[in-house]
């Protein structure tokens, strides 16, 4: 198990070189020219003369070479420098260490809501299958699906501003200021982001512990006199568990992928915001490290996905 995950650690490096190198090369043929844009300024009505923007080119490595600017850019990633905002001229490692705690406790307690929700009302829309309770269960759970997250998150506000006079806070409490004060601001935002995740869990729980009930195995434990209970929860669960667990660790990707809209929504201080921000202006350096952020995330979960289906099921082993 320990050469898996060093052989998985090892393929994060040309996984996330690749990611780099195309980011980088399609952030610069995009159309315009990135100088001109920040010199236009927010309103993209400033005006400057066109040796500004050859001097703004320069000051900023633009009049480089590609290859030359992707490999300063990836040594001084190497070397522990993320460099500086374009717009801001601030470092990025400043703007951005208290923005990523903040994503990724979003995305941390939406997983959370996904699975305790999701999951146990999936095992029990298939306890009562065809009851009304089962037909209620799965027209939320369509209803989930086909909710956009920006529209959950309106429709959020627009319930709570309505119905207990709350609305987004203006400023934010970070956790290793006020934990609990954090997290409150945080549950409504994350509700949000997990609704059509727990539609999606609910559905992928629900048909996989239906499959396993049929299963011999199951009939089996049944004839020997095992309660209902025990035949469910000891014996169909946890193997109903292991595609949910896939379907789980992609929309654990889904859901930091959906911080960006959340986030702009509830005026949460997070990546996704920094994101849009570094987008609207051209920040490239901005940008380049949100995307290996997001990318070095996914690569993460996806082990993590992978050595929870080893712990399932113990006949899994990785060489």
């Amino acid at each position: 198990m320990k050469e898996y995950i060093l052989k998985r650690l090892l393929l994060f490096i040309p996984t996330l070189i690749g990611t780099a190198l195309a980011i980088f090369i399609l952030l610069r043929v995009l159309p315009g020219d990135v100088a001109e844009i920040i010199l236009s300024g927010p309103a993209g009505q400033g005006s400057f003369a066109h040796e500004d923007v050859l001097r703004l080119r320069e000051d900023l490595g633009l009049d480089k070479p590609i290859y030359v600017q992707f490999g300063q850019w990836v040594w001084d990633m190497v070397r522990g420098d993320l460099g500086e905002s374009y717009v801001t001229r601030r470092s990025i490692s400043a703007q951005i260490k208290n923005q990523i705690p903040v994503t990724l406790q979003l995305a941390a307690l939406s997983a959370l809501t996904v699975a305790a929700v999701g999951i146990p009302i999936g095992i029990l829309a298939a306890v009562r299958r065809d009851s009304l309770l089962d037909v209620i269960l799965r027209g939320w759970a369509i209803l989930g699906l086909a909710t956009p997250s920006f529209f959950a998150g309106l429709l959020v506000i627009l319930g709570l501003s309505t119905i207990f006079r709350w609305m987004p806070p203006v400023g934010f409490s970070h956790m290793w200021v006020d934990p609990v004060v954090s997290i409150q601001q945080l549950v409504f935002p994350a509700l949000a982001l997990g609704f059509a995740s727990n539609g999606l869990l609910l559905r992928m729980m629900r048909t996989q512990l239906l499959e396993v009930l049929g299963d011999d195995y199951v009939r089996t434990a049944r004839s020997k006199g095992l309660s209902n209970t025990i035949v469910i929860w000891r014996h169909a669960v946890r193997n109903a568990l292991l595609p949910v667990v896939t379907t789980f660790g992609f929309q654990v990707g889904a859901l930091l992928s959906g911080t960006v809209v959340i986030e702009a929504v509830f005026s949460v201080p997070g990546v996704g915001g920094g994101l849009v921000a570094a987008l609207l202006s051209r920040d490239l350096p901005m940008i380049q490290i949100y995307i290996i952020y997001f990318a070095v995330l996914a690569l993460v979960v996806n082990l993590l996905v992978d050595l929870t289906y080893a712990w399932l099921d113990p006949r899994i082993r990785y060489e």
